[in-house]
């Protein structure tokens, strides 16, 4: 069979028809446990060493969770204005943040007050990190500078201007301590070497830069700015690998788990995406509001989502212990009066009768269109057995989506074998007296949208001519019909009158002066 490759409208594969080992494990998640902060939650930062707190910043405030905890262990409120990018040093004794007014402050985890206070940017500093030697700082501006702080003596050691527009992503080497990127709103991704002063590779995003990540080896480079996340190969002068664009609305952050190097992306389009090594989706968290950032543990025991409604969004990970309490528990049977009566108990004249109530149980179908899904509902009212043993079914839910003004939007966007499935079941079902009038308007809609990519599938070209001689034929049988009912019409109307008159050679004789008198 040629392939199937629409260039007009295009036919979508199902989503999830494969079930992977990776997917398998990102599912394996408890529900998430919703933190309600004082703002938009910015920038969420796990400590590298156990027991693996991690930093929330949000507002005016930053807290320090314990990973199993929904109350805060340590708040840090020093700051006049919001707070931005709250990051531990590798130790986890020490957070480093900056705010709105230009200030950065430096704090010791066990205590309140900071213990440095970084000064000299003129507007908000929203991107902070330690470098990997533990003595520096680096920041990054919306006065478009980013600055290099010593922290034993709080002196500024380097000032550096070569992005245009203000820097909002910013990610230190592991490996090299006088290594780090930085991503700015003027598009470009840059790597800056602290002893040449200046950037030794530029690679241009298209779009303003939200995040930037490294991979461990630090060989690999992810950016994210608009819908696109791309992938960049420093070893060999930042060249483009990948370009993802899975995503509806802006990306706001990136991360990478601690098995696998899975890396995850967050949206404003409220999901966030596991990527698998070739870079194929195979999982996805919904959200309830749009994402501004994310981090997954060391170990990948949580993933904590922080939101423009201020809610913090933490998924604990499932135990084989947690399962093996569950079915361990017994559940309570029926007690032995219910054993001696048995199921044909009757039960006498003085007893009491208390009727308990039958849960009506929505189907999978009502249960999409409900939340409208009507592609989905379309697809579950289409299902072998249902289209086959009870057709009235999947009519009603396509009357109900034709009702709705939406039976366009469901059955466009098809792939090859959908479609295959709607034509069979016109093709069975449309000359059925109870199902031909909502079925033609299916039909209509069909041809309507897929006139123009019929011959790229043979398949689908050779049902729909198909379903055209049918109709042909049938128009042809009701043609010949009406002229048979108006034949009829015409002998019924001929044989009227003769009836009539036999009715009246039929009278006796003596009733014929009254029916002259009359």
């Amino acid at each position: 069979m040629a392939s199937f490759k629409p260039t007009k409208v295009q036919f979508l594969p199902k989503l999830g028809e494969k079930v992977t080992e990776d997917t398998l494990y990102w599912k394996n998640y408890k529900s998430p446990v919703q933190i309600k902060e004082f703002g938009a939650v910015t920038k969420i930062d796990f400590s590298p060493l156990a027991p693996h707190n991690y930093a929330v910043t949000a507002s005016t405030r930053i807290h320090v969770y314990g990973l199993h905890s929904q109350e805060p262990i340590r708040s840090f409120t020093r700051f006049r204005d919001t707070a931005y990018g709250g990051s531990f040093r590798g130790d986890g004794k020490l957070l480093v943040a900056g705010s709105e007014e230009g200030l950065i402050r430096l704090f010791d985890i066990s205590g309140r007050v900071a213990l440095r206070q970084f000064t000299g940017h003129s507007k908000a500093v929203h991107v902070t990190s330690f470098l990997s030697d533990g003595f520096r700082v680096v920041s990054g501006s919306d006065d478009l500078t980013f600055r290099v702080w010593d922290v034993p003596s709080a002196v500024e050691l380097s000032s550096i201007t070569e992005h245009t527009d203000y820097i909002r992503a910013l990610a230190p080497s592991k490996l090299n301590p006088d290594l780090f990127v930085t991503g700015s709103y003027d598009h470009t991704v840059k790597v800056f070497d602290m002893r040449s002063g200046s950037s030794v590779m530029t690679m241009q995003h298209g779009h303003p830069v939200e995040c930037v990540l490294l991979y461990p080896s630090e060989a690999l480079l992810v950016s994210t700015g608009g819908r696109y996340v791309k992938i960049w190969d420093l070893l060999k002068g930042g060249q483009e690998l990948v370009s993802l664009k899975n995503h509806h609305k802006t990306v706001t952050c990136a991360c990478l788990s601690s098995v696998g190097n899975k890396l995850l992306t967050g949206s404003l389009d409220r999901h966030v995406k596991v990527y698998n090594s070739s870079y194929k989706v195979v999982h996805n968290f919904d959200c309830d509001a749009s994402i501004l950032s994310m981090a997954v543990a060391p170990d990948d025991e949580v993933v904590a989502v922080g939101m423009t409604n201020g809610v913090l969004s933490v998924r604990h990970r499932k135990h084989k212990k947690d399962k093996e309490t569950l079915t361990s528990r017994r559940r309570r049977g029926p007690s032995y009066r219910v054993f001696v009566k048995g199921k044909n108990f009757v039960p006498r004249q003085d007893d009491f009768l208390v009727s308990k109530p039958v849960k009506q149980y929505l189907r999978k179908y009502d249960k999409q269109l409900k939340s409208f899904e009507v592609s989905k509902a379309l697809d579950t009212a289409l299902q072998t057995w249902t289209r086959t043993s009870k057709p009235e079914v999947t009519v009603a839910v396509i009357i109900e989506l034709n009702r709705r003004g939406t039976l366009k939007n469901a059955l466009a966007g098809r792939n090859e074998e959908s479609l295959t499935k709607i034509l069979n079941f016109l093709l069975k079902h449309i000359f059925d007296p109870r199902f031909s009038r909502p079925l033609l308007t299916v039909g209509d809609i069909v041809l309507d949208l897929y006139r123009q990519v019929l011959h790229q599938s043979p398949v689908v070209e050779r049902q729909l001519q198909r379903l055209m001689e049918v109709l042909g034929r049938e128009a042809e049988l009701q043609q010949e019909l009406l002229q048979v009912l108006g034949i009829l019409d015409t002998l019924f109307a001929s044989l009227t009158p003769r009836k009539e008159v036999a009715a009246l050679a039929a009278l006796p004789v003596d009733q014929g002066p009254q029916l002259q008198a009359a």
